[in-house]
């Protein structure tokens, strides 16, 4: 149950990073357009806005590649055989996300507050709309990676279990 909120939760990340990175092609082209060819004038907005954007990209993507497995795992060692060691294997790199995660779930709640402080040059805007997203990926993570963590356990578990039974 759990599994498919967060598995729901991550596809509407997909949804809405696919939003952005759409959105970021429009002050994007706008800046190559007026920069190369004089048709518009140079807006300096758009690119605080672009950066914005980008900002969420990143941290968004870097919430999917928690969930998906696909950023923070470099295996060094190829993957073992024995339940245990998998597990072991496994915990290792989600407790290193894990206290990642959580330094930036702690340490970010400091930079947003510095962020609310502060606004933009050509928008005005305030700058906790990109410092905030720091705490925001810093939560996910530890949700997601405590998740993965209960369900390495599990499958260790169920690995042994299945073992014991064909011995």
């Amino acid at each position: 149950m759990v599994g498919n909120f967060l598995n729901t939760f991550c596809n509407g990340l997909r949804v809405l990073l696919g939003v952005l990175i759409g959105a970021l092609a429009i002050p994007v082209g706008m800046q190559v357009i007026a920069r190369y060819t004089g048709i518009i004038p140079v807006y300096l907005w758009t690119e605080e806005l672009a950066t914005f954007i980008f900002v969420w990209v990143v941290m968004i993507g870097a919430m999917l590649a928690v969930w998906d497995n696909t950023h923070f795992d470099v295996r060094v060692l190829p993957d073992a055989k024995n339940p245990v060691l998998k597990l072991i294997q496994d915990a290792f790199v989600y407790v290193m996300i894990l206290i990642f995660a959580l330094v930036f779930a702690f340490y970010g709640i400091e930079y947003a507050e510095f962020g609310a402080i502060q606004k933009s040059v050509m928008m005005r805007m305030p700058l906790i709309i990109t410092y905030i997203s720091v705490p925001i990926a810093g939560v996910v993570w530890t949700i997601l990676v405590v998740y993965k963590i209960s369900n390495a356990v599990a499958e260790c578990r169920a690995a042994l279990a299945a073992q014991k039974v064909s011995q």
